[in-house]
C-alpha cells in the first residue's frame, strides 16, 4: 500500500474549490482505486492523505485530465505553494477501545 501526502499553503478558497475538491475525492475513489482520502485545513495550511494499492494507481490518478485541470486551478488560484510525497506504507496497526 502507498500513501500520497499533499500539503499546501492556501492562497484562496472559493466555492469552486470546495466543489472541485469533492469531485476529485470521488473520482480518486470511484475510478482510480483510492482506498481512503482524508483532508484537513488549519489556518492557511491544508494536508490531504490518500491511500492507494499501487504506484500504477497513483500515476493513473495523477494523469487524469480532470485532475490535471484541478491541479492547474490549484496552482493558479487556490495555493501559494504545495508539496507532494509518495510513501510506501511499511506497517499498519490500529486499536479500538
Amino acid at each position: 500500500m502507498y500513501a500520497v501526502i499533499f500539503s499546501a499553503k492556501i492562497k484562496e478558497m472559493d466555492d469552486e474549490y470546495f466543489t472541485t475538491a469533492k469531485r476529485m475525492r470521488s473520482l480518486a475513489i470511484e475510478k482510480y482505486g483510492c482506498t481512503e482520502f482524508k483532508a484537513v485545513t488549519e489556518g492557511n495550511e491544508e494536508i490531504a492523505i490518500s491511500y492507494w494499492p499501487s504506484q500504477d494507481h497513483i500515476r493513473a490518478w495523477k494523469n487524469d485530465t480532470e485532475h490535471i485541470k484541478a491541479q492547474n486551478l490549484g496552482q493558479e488560484r487556490w495555493y501559494s505553494g504545495y508539496k507532494v510525497q509518495v510513501v510506501k506504507v511499511e506497517r499498519e496497526y490500529e486499536s479500538h477501545t
